[in-house]
């Protein structure tokens, strides 16, 4: 056997894990659980190995693991962050409710937890040490995220809402939305209707999501034949951010429409053509993301891309069924397309 690599300083001083003893074993982790749960699958060399591992590290399997085979609690977990104020981001409240009823007709239960920065982890560790909940949903998977590898480490079934967008070779299963075709989407439905300067405001550029979406507003316009130089800004989701970069994009690069990232941004551009006397949809054009309940009861309404996250949520509980069959077994990761509700902002 070889010695493991030398574990993160953030967990040095915690409990070996499933990792640690696919590392001193010199094998994969699938081989450690299966060691674990399934020794008749393995060679007796390699399962001696594995056990001298174990024996060697201490390592004990989280009880809650182990009750996952046999669907003991009923219950998923979920991390769940409230909406920052002043911004109109509730997609996530509709994603919640959508996965609680779809999880209740599955025969499951959702749990939500608190967790902000490294506290999410405390969050995970405490039900994973109770046994409380079956599996988990994971919702943030941007880049230098935790939780997810934390997760695969100590072998817990957990789903992601979101590509793994730093882990490539990820084997975990996830759903996503493709935010650049929804952006795509709404580019060209501006191009239609005759604007050809179309800004984007979106995030900073650390955001994958809002790179990703950026990215269907590029491409839509290179498409059309159109530059994109001087038309776009990265800024923070505040309403306040929004209303400052349409200001600048209305000045300085004669922008007639706009595509957003979110409906807040948007709802600052809108506040800008309001401080100016402009009229959405018939002086400037303004598209936003989400289609949250703000985009639904402006006046006149706020055209923006709507997230299918009913079906986000049927298929995370498809997934999460399958992890917790007896045997489990894989679902395809899958990415869905977004729509387009319209209404009198563009």
């Amino acid at each position: 056997m070889r010695r493991p690599e030398p574990r993160s300083p953030a967990y040095a001083a915690g409990p070996p894990t499933l990792a640690d003893v696919a590392d001193l074993a010199g094998v994969s982790r699938q081989t450690v659980s299966n060691a674990l749960n399934n020794p008749d699958l393995l060679r007796a060399d390699t399962l001696e190995r594995v056990q001298a591992a174990v024996a060697e590290l201490g390592y004990t399997p989280n009880r809650a693991a182990r009750n996952l085979r046999t669907r003991s609690s009923q219950l998923i977990g979920m991390r769940f962050v409230p909406g920052q104020e002043g911004t109109a981001n509730a997609a996530m409240d509709r994603f919640v409710h959508s996965l609680v009823e779809t999880s209740r007709e599955a025969g499951y239960h959702v749990l939500l937890f608190a967790g902000h920065g490294t506290d999410a982890l405390a969050g995970y560790d405490d039900l994973l040490r109770s046994t409380a909940v079956d599996a988990f949903v994971v919702t943030d998977t941007f880049l230098g995220n935790p939780q997810t590898t934390w997760l695969e480490d100590r072998g817990a079934p957990f789903v992601a809402f979101g590509r793994p967008w730093d882990q490539p070779e990820a084997s975990h299963p996830w759903v996503d939305v493709d935010g650049a075709a929804g952006v795509a989407a709404a580019t060209e439905h501006l191009l239609g209707h005759g604007h050809s300067r179309v800004a984007w405001i979106g995030w900073r550029k650390d955001s994958r999501i809002g790179e990703d979406r950026r990215s269907g507003w590029t491409r839509a316009m290179h498409a059309a034949g159109l530059s994109t130089s001087g038309l776009a800004s990265r800024t923070e989701d505040t309403v306040a951010s929004g209303r400052d970069a349409a200001a600048v994009l209305l000045d300085e690069a004669g922008a007639t429409a706009f595509a957003c990232a979110s409906d807040t941004l948007a709802m600052g551009v809108l506040h800008t053509l309001a401080e100016r006397g402009l009229v959405p949809g018939r002086d400037v054009a303004v598209i936003g993301f989400d289609d949250s309940q703000v985009a639904q009861v402006v006046p006149g309404g706020l055209t923006s891309v709507r997230q299918p996250l009913e079906q986000v949520a049927v298929e995370i509980v498809a997934a999460l069924s399958g992890l917790l069959a007896h045997p489990p077994t894989s679902t395809p990761n899958v990415l869905l397309a977004p729509t387009l509700a319209v209404r009198a902002s563009g």
